[in-house]
Protein backbone atom coordinates (compact mmCIF):
# COMPACT_ATOMS: atom_id res chain seq x y z
CA UNK A 1 0.00 0.00 0.00
CA UNK A 2 2.60 2.37 1.02
CA UNK A 3 4.91 1.96 -2.76
CA UNK A 4 1.30 2.53 -4.63
CA UNK A 5 0.91 5.91 -2.18
CA UNK A 6 4.62 7.27 -2.39
CA UNK A 7 4.43 6.06 -6.64
CA UNK A 8 1.13 8.01 -7.13
CA UNK A 9 2.95 11.49 -5.25
CA UNK A 10 5.95 11.03 -7.79
CA UNK A 11 3.61 10.86 -10.89
CA UNK A 12 1.60 13.84 -9.27
CA UNK A 13 5.22 15.70 -8.55
CA UNK A 14 6.26 15.28 -12.18
CA UNK A 15 2.85 15.61 -13.48
CA UNK A 16 2.78 19.41 -11.24
CA UNK A 17 6.27 20.10 -13.75
CA UNK A 18 4.87 19.75 -16.76
CA UNK A 19 4.66 23.18 -18.79
CA UNK A 20 4.39 22.24 -22.61
CA UNK A 21 2.13 19.60 -23.53
CA UNK A 22 2.04 17.92 -27.06
CA UNK A 23 -1.20 16.83 -28.74
CA UNK A 24 -1.58 15.14 -32.13
CA UNK A 25 -4.44 16.85 -33.79
CA UNK A 26 -6.63 17.01 -36.67
CA UNK A 27 -6.39 20.70 -37.16
CA UNK A 28 -4.10 23.87 -35.68
CA UNK A 29 -5.33 24.87 -32.73
CA UNK A 30 -6.95 23.74 -28.94
CA UNK A 31 -10.01 23.76 -30.63
CA UNK A 32 -9.68 21.05 -32.52
CA UNK A 33 -10.03 17.27 -31.66
CA UNK A 34 -7.16 15.31 -30.52
CA UNK A 35 -5.83 12.61 -33.45
CA UNK A 36 -5.81 9.33 -32.55
CA UNK A 37 -2.56 8.59 -33.98
CA UNK A 38 0.74 9.16 -33.04
CA UNK A 39 3.41 8.76 -35.97
CA UNK A 40 1.40 9.43 -38.67
CA UNK A 41 -1.34 12.79 -37.61
CA UNK A 42 -1.12 16.18 -39.47
CA UNK A 43 0.80 17.21 -36.83
CA UNK A 44 0.77 18.46 -33.19
CA UNK A 45 -0.36 21.55 -30.91
CA UNK A 46 1.66 22.66 -28.75
CA UNK A 47 -0.28 23.74 -25.56
CA UNK A 48 1.83 25.69 -22.56
CA UNK A 49 -0.08 24.94 -19.18
CA UNK A 50 1.28 28.63 -17.80
CA UNK A 51 -0.23 30.53 -20.57
CA UNK A 52 -2.54 28.54 -22.31
CA UNK A 53 -0.72 29.99 -25.87
CA UNK A 54 -0.50 27.01 -28.43
CA UNK A 55 1.78 26.53 -31.42
CA UNK A 56 1.44 24.25 -34.57
CA UNK A 57 4.00 21.59 -35.33
CA UNK A 58 3.52 20.05 -38.50
CA UNK A 59 3.98 16.25 -39.10
CA UNK A 60 3.23 15.83 -43.35
CA UNK A 61 6.79 14.64 -43.52
CA UNK A 62 5.56 11.52 -41.73
CA UNK A 63 2.03 11.16 -43.08
CA UNK A 64 3.40 8.65 -45.85
CA UNK A 65 6.80 7.68 -44.29
CA UNK A 66 7.27 3.60 -45.50
CA UNK A 67 9.10 3.25 -41.92
CA UNK A 68 10.37 5.01 -38.63
CA UNK A 69 6.72 7.76 -38.77
CA UNK A 70 6.47 7.21 -34.92
CA UNK A 71 10.69 7.41 -34.09
CA UNK A 72 10.76 10.53 -35.96
CA UNK A 73 7.66 12.78 -34.76
CA UNK A 74 8.78 11.59 -31.31
CA UNK A 75 12.12 13.11 -31.90
CA UNK A 76 10.29 16.34 -33.44
CA UNK A 77 8.17 17.17 -30.60
CA UNK A 78 10.97 16.41 -28.43
CA UNK A 79 13.09 19.09 -30.65
CA UNK A 80 10.06 21.68 -30.06
CA UNK A 81 10.13 21.24 -25.69
CA UNK A 82 7.10 19.10 -25.48
CA UNK A 83 7.10 18.00 -21.77
CA UNK A 84 5.03 15.52 -21.99
CA UNK A 85 2.39 13.53 -24.73
CA UNK A 86 -1.55 13.43 -25.17
CA UNK A 87 -2.40 11.06 -28.27
CA UNK A 88 -4.61 8.17 -28.50
CA UNK A 89 -2.22 5.64 -29.11
CA UNK A 90 1.59 5.15 -29.30
CA UNK A 91 3.61 1.96 -30.91
CA UNK A 92 6.63 0.70 -29.83
CA UNK A 93 9.47 2.50 -31.28
CA UNK A 94 7.89 6.15 -30.01
CA UNK A 95 7.33 5.01 -27.11
CA UNK A 96 10.85 3.71 -26.28
CA UNK A 97 12.54 7.34 -27.72
CA UNK A 98 9.77 9.49 -25.67
CA UNK A 99 10.45 7.35 -22.30
CA UNK A 100 14.22 7.88 -23.17
CA UNK A 101 14.02 11.32 -23.07
CA UNK A 102 11.54 11.73 -19.90
CA UNK A 103 8.28 12.57 -21.84
CA UNK A 104 5.78 10.89 -19.98
CA UNK A 105 2.79 9.67 -22.42
CA UNK A 106 -1.24 10.07 -21.56
CA UNK A 107 -4.32 8.57 -23.58
CA UNK A 108 -7.24 10.62 -24.35
CA UNK A 109 -10.34 9.78 -25.97
CA UNK A 110 -11.09 12.14 -29.93
CA UNK A 111 -12.14 15.00 -27.73
CA UNK A 112 -11.49 19.11 -28.53
CA UNK A 113 -8.20 19.70 -27.34
CA UNK A 114 -8.77 22.06 -24.37
CA UNK A 115 -11.26 19.49 -23.10
CA UNK A 116 -8.17 17.39 -22.73
CA UNK A 117 -6.12 20.34 -20.95
CA UNK A 118 -8.94 20.43 -18.28
CA UNK A 119 -9.19 16.53 -17.85
CA UNK A 120 -5.19 16.43 -17.73
CA UNK A 121 -5.22 19.57 -14.91
CA UNK A 122 -7.90 17.24 -13.07
CA UNK A 123 -5.84 14.16 -13.46
CA UNK A 124 -8.23 12.23 -15.17
CA UNK A 125 -6.17 10.99 -17.83
CA UNK A 126 -4.03 6.88 -18.09
CA UNK A 127 -0.78 7.39 -18.25
CA UNK A 128 0.60 4.64 -20.75
CA UNK A 129 3.24 2.44 -19.20
CA UNK A 130 4.00 0.54 -22.23
CA UNK A 131 2.87 0.73 -25.99
CA UNK A 132 -0.39 0.15 -26.35
CA UNK A 133 -0.29 -0.29 -30.67
CA UNK A 134 1.87 -2.55 -32.87
CA UNK A 135 4.12 -0.49 -35.32
CA UNK A 136 2.62 1.09 -38.65
CA UNK A 137 -0.59 1.30 -36.33
CA UNK A 138 -2.59 4.20 -39.06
Amino acid sequence: MHITLIISYILRMHKTNIQKIAFSAQGKDVKSLLDPRFGRCSGFVLVDLTTMESQWIPNEQNLRAAQGAGIQTAQNIIAAGAQALISGHCGLKAFQVLEAANIPIFLSETLPIQQIVSLFKADKLTRLSSPDVEGHWA
